[in-house]
């Protein structure tokens, strides 16, 4: 399966429901959902279902629209907005969610007091525009990290920032299937395993070997080894939002990455949409984390629970990696590099 013919979230033909291709089934099973009402994706957000801050935001978008969509004309504003309500609730790390949803309100706002049919013909084409400029994105931090990789070299990566993250291509990844049209050659992509959810295991994986790369999974414990081994030539990972200092969330460990990167003088890049740089952020600090079921630890993955009832589970699903530990950030408007603010500045990214 080539995984850039994935559609990891989209409107349907008709315009009447959200697809997605259900991520917790992967890589054993694919299996797209059609979902109409907020509530069940903002259960599909939660759940993972869809995932990746680029994608969710896509996601959100279309749930927004769909709620005006389906409302009687005299709820329509109602509806919308306790829908972009509900839809920024499902996850508090992810800025791209919270920025989508500001798009689509101040799109409603544009023709506020319109024809209702006016009113949901923009909001489809605002949700369209976001999904769209979402792979022109990708494709664009693609190209800026393909100037970074020669033949041969070997990239790890740590959870999923691939086409399963975004509309299309992904982030992390994008550099990757960057250099694959482009015909270089030879490349290795290592791939942590990412616990506890497993989505380099999964996800990262499933894309990679689909896409015909030389790919090897490893626990998230064995980084260090493999980096000490000279295996590793440069690092790319995603990531959920950024501070305007540079600090940067992303899937919990990534911070660990970043520390063994900086002791083995491997360069560590983490691959950001503007969408993802909050200004409003000013450090890591401020970033708000997001902490899930500890179930995911003790039994999510095995026939038995494989830890003693009663124990504690500390289970934070990001961690923030400090600024000094970055190489650059690459955007679609180019890389970045410190001081991180003045550089964001300089693109225009801080608004």
């Amino acid at each position: 399966m080539d995984p850039l013919k994935i559609d990891t979230v989209r409107l349907s033909e008709a315009g009447d429901a959200l697809v997605i291709i259900d991520q917790t089934l992967l890589p054993n099973e694919v299996r797209y959902l059609r979902l109409r009402e907020t509530e069940d994706i903002c259960e599909a957000i939660r759940m993972l279902r869809v995932r990746g801050a680029p994608a969710i935001g896509v996601a959100a978008a279309f749930g927004a629209y769909l709620a005006a969509r389906f409302a009687p004309d005299e709820r329509l504003e109602g509806s919308f907005l306790a829908a972009c309500d509900a839809l920024a609730a499902s996850r508090p790390t992810a800025v791209n969610l919270f920025w989508a949803l500001d798009r689509m309100r101040r799109a409603y706002a544009a023709v506020r007091g319109g024809e209702p049919g006016e009113i949901r013909r923009a909001l489809r084409r605002e949700a369209q525009a976001i999904m769209d400029e979402d792979i022109e994105i990708s494709r664009s931090i693609g190209r800026c990290g393909l100037e970074l990789l020669r033949p041969g070299m070997g990239i790890l990566t740590h959870c999923n920032a691939g086409t399963l993250a975004t509309a299309k291509y992904g982030t992390a990844l994008a550099p990757v299937y960057a250099a694959l049209e482009a015909g270089l050659e030879g490349l290795r992509v290592y791939c942590d395993e990412t616990r506890p959810l497993l989505q380099g295991a999964r996800l990262s994986a499933f894309e990679m070997v689909s896409a015909g790369v030389d790919t090897t999974l490893l626990c998230d414990n064995m980084a260090s080894s493999l980096m000490k081994s000279g295996k590793v030539d440069i690092i790319f990972v995603g990531c959920d939002r950024v501070a305007r200092n540079g600090d940067a969330a992303n899937k919990i460990g990534t911070s660990g990455v970043a520390i063994l990167a900086a002791h083995y003088g491997i360069p560590f890049y983490v691959c950001a949409p503007s969408s993802t740089i909050d200004p409003a952020i000013a450090s890591g600090a401020e970033i708000p984390i997001e902490f899930r079921d500890g179930s995911e630890v003790t039994e999510l993955w095995y026939a038995k629970r494989m830890a003693p009832e009663g124990v504690g589970v500390y289970n934070p699903a990001f961690d923030v990696t400090e600024a000094g530990l970055i190489t650059g950030i690459i955007t679609e408007r180019g890389m970045v590099r410190a001081p991180f603010e003045a550089g964001f500045r300089e693109l225009g990214l801080l608004g």
